[in-house]
């Protein structure tokens, strides 16, 4: 009788092939290590953006060209994450002009253009800035000017009436609300009226 050979564990025991799974298809190396397309590039990209900081689809679109995505690709993910919601520009700039008016005092002339520098379509831009009426932004003004007035005490009257328009101004408010602010203010802190008529003409 033929006698069957068992093989005992251990290091005489032939190996057997690794058999794949029954019914899982085998991937090749090449398949196995074969770096990502254009469109998963892109996504990948976008999100680590987005997170924790909205963005326009504007930055994105240039993030993603400075990344050599190509254009094609890049259209298709930022359109779908449009669809989506993860890109929304109207949202963006209402956000912005909220958080920058309140935060830093800029008149609706400096929040348009920071908006366009940020790729935000003119209509969003007129419709997000159009949240600040006249009455809001003079009120921001005179209360910007109010906490710099105790720093310019001690200067002489043209340079301290300089100082107080040109912060406004660089703040995007026009002359003339910032000439008539500034002018409030000075009154009120007890500046003679006729005085400053013969000064901020000249501004």
């Amino acid at each position: 009788m033929t006698r069957r050979t068992e093989w005992p564990d251990g290091p005489g025991r032939p190996e057997r092939p690794d058999r794949p799974d029954s019914g899982a298809p085998s991937l090749s190396r090449a398949e196995q290590g074969s770096p990502p397309g254009p469109e998963e590039q892109a996504r990948a990209i976008c999100l680590r953006l987005l997170t924790g900081t909205p963005r326009t689809r504007k930055q994105l679109a240039d993030a993603l060209r400075t990344r050599g995505i190509p254009d094609d690709a890049a259209q298709e993910v930022l359109s779908r994450f449009e669809d989506v919601g993860l890109i929304d520009d109207a949202a963006f700039a209402e956000a912005w002009v909220e958080s920058r008016h309140h935060s830093r005092g800029l008149a609706r002339r400096a929040l348009a253009r920071e908006l366009r520098t940020k790729g935000v379509d003119a209509t969003l831009i007129d419709d997000a800035v159009g949240q600040l009426d006249a009455g809001q932004e003079e009120q921001t003004a005179r209360e910007l000017v109010e906490r710099k007035l105790r720093a310019t005490r001690g200067l002489d009257r043209e340079k301290r009436i300089r100082r107080l328009a040109g912060m406004l101004a660089r703040k995007g408010y026009s002359e003339g609300l910032a000439l008539r602010v500034v002018r409030c203010a000075l009154e009120e802190e007890g500046e003679d009226t006729e005085l400053l008529e013969r000064h901020l003409p000249d501004l």
